[in-house]
Formats: structure tokens, sequence, C-alpha cells
């Protein structure tokens, strides 16, 4: 068995700590029907319990950390070269729905550049892990990206756009464009964290999207790069962050998806 960092180690048991609650919470869904309260609140105080989880236990390992978080936003504490990135719960329709497909997305920022990440289903108990030039792992087993060569015989994963988004007709454009470039439909499962760790592990063998949120990526970043793919923005840079427009891929269709979604 792999020997991982120490601060890698702090974020698998925090996930594995905070993700107690979130199973327990999975498991009353179907009470939602009967709920005073709703199921909107019951996912925010599901969200809201998993973050302070997760955040107790990383500060507990490193209290000087500062934070990024989907929730509570940034907290900036004495060591601002280092920042934890959390969602607590990425893909909430689904969790609402019962739909067993979400995940919990921790990652360390050090210095602007990612260096460990975990994305955690607990539902289905796998676990993605990724630190800088140490590989990317799923459940100790390394996982490498796909080597499929021809986008037409790829499976792309997609998603988005929310109701409110001013550019939902673009997305649609691109929805079009790449699915008449593959033999299969575009795949859109809810939860971009698991969207990214799964093109890591190669079983899915590209994925895009716009306007996704810092913490939505930040562990799968380093989760393909880790498993030898590419991350880039819409024209094939770095700029995914800023532009949020990421394209997460294998190295050998990389091109066509940015030939395609750079129009």
């Amino acid at each position: 068995m792999r020997t991982f960092s120490a601060n890698l180690n702090v974020i698998i048991k925090a996930c594995e700590k905070a993700s107690k609650s979130l199973i327990r919470d999975y498991g009353e869904i179907e009470k939602l029907q009967v709920s005073i309260k709703g199921p909107s609140d019951f996912v925010s105080s599901a969200d809201k319990k998993v973050e302070e989880n997760l955040i107790n236990e990383l500060s507990k390992a490193r209290p000087d950390y500062s934070i990024l978080s989907e929730e509570i936003g940034e907290i900036k504490n004495k060591n601002t070269e280092c920042k934890w990135i959390i969602d607590p719960i990425d893909g909430t329709l689904n969790f609402l729905n019962g739909i067993p497909h979400f995940a919990i997305s921790v990652a360390l920022e050090k210095n602007n550049q990612i260096i460990c990440g975990v994305v955690f289903d607990p539902i289905k108990n796998e676990m993605f892990l990724a630190e800088k030039d140490q590989g990317a792992y799923l459940n100790n087993q390394k996982i490498t990206v796909s080597k499929r060569k021809k986008i037409r015989e790829s499976l792309i994963l997609t998603g988005g756009p929310s109701f409110s988004e001013k550019n939902r007709s673009e997305v649609f454009k691109e929805y079009i464009k790449i699915s008449e470039h593959t033999l299969s439909p575009l795949r859109k499962m809810g939860s971009a964290s698991l969207d990214i760790a799964y093109v890591a592990a190669g079983r899915a063998d590209g994925y895009f999207q716009r306007n996704l949120k810092y913490w939505d990526i930040a562990a799968g970043i380093i989760l393909v790069k880790e498993a030898g793919g590419l991350i880039s923005d819409y024209c094939g840079k770095a700029n995914f962050i800023s532009e949020k427009k990421i394209i997460a891929s294998n190295s050998s269709i990389n091109t066509k998806l940015i030939e395609l979604l750079s129009k």
C-alpha cells in the first residue's frame, strides 16, 4: 500500500469523518416528503454539517492554513500561502433526489498551485486522490487517463447550465457541436468533481464545462494532471479558473476539444 504525505492524509481523514453525517443524511432523503422545513433547508443543513466537520478536522491538523469553502467563503489565517479548497457536497441536486452520485471535494493550494487533493464518493466508497509528482489513485490503486485517440470514439462528460446563466444558448450550442463529433451522446451526471475524477480514472475520455467555481474543480485539476491528462481553458491555455471554462481530457483528444469549443 502506498504511503501518502502528511497533508494528503489529513484530507483523507477529514473526508472520511465528514462522510459519516452525509451518509446518515442521505438515508433520510425519503422522509423529505413530510419534512416541515422542506428539501432546500435539508440540503443546506447537510452541506453546512459536512463543511463544519471538514473545517474542524483540517483546522485541528493545520490551524494556520487559510480556507476557501463553498458555504462560508474565504477565511484568511496566518498562513496565506497554504489554503484548503473545499466543496462539502458537489452534486447537491443528485443528493436531494436520492441519486447516489455526489462527492466531497478537498484540495490543498500552496502558492497558488494545487499540490494535493481528494474527491470522495461516500456512497460508492470511492476515494480519488492525488498529490504533485506522486501520481493519482483510486482506493490505493494507481489510475491513468484513457488512451482513446479519436474523439469520435470518445465518451465526453459535461454539465450545466443553471437556469440563471446568461449564456445558456451558447452552452447548448457547444453540446450540439461536440455531439456531432462523437458516436456516444454526451453524459451529464451532475457532479463536476466526480466527472473530472472519472476522466482521471479513464472512465471517460474528456470533460468540458463553463461557469464552475474553483472549489468544484480544484481537486480534479491535480487528479487529471497526475493521471497523465491535460487541463486547459477552451483556448488551450491555463486560464481555466479566470475564464471559467475548463477542459479535462487525455492528451490525444485535447486538441480536438479545443478546436471545437474555441470557435
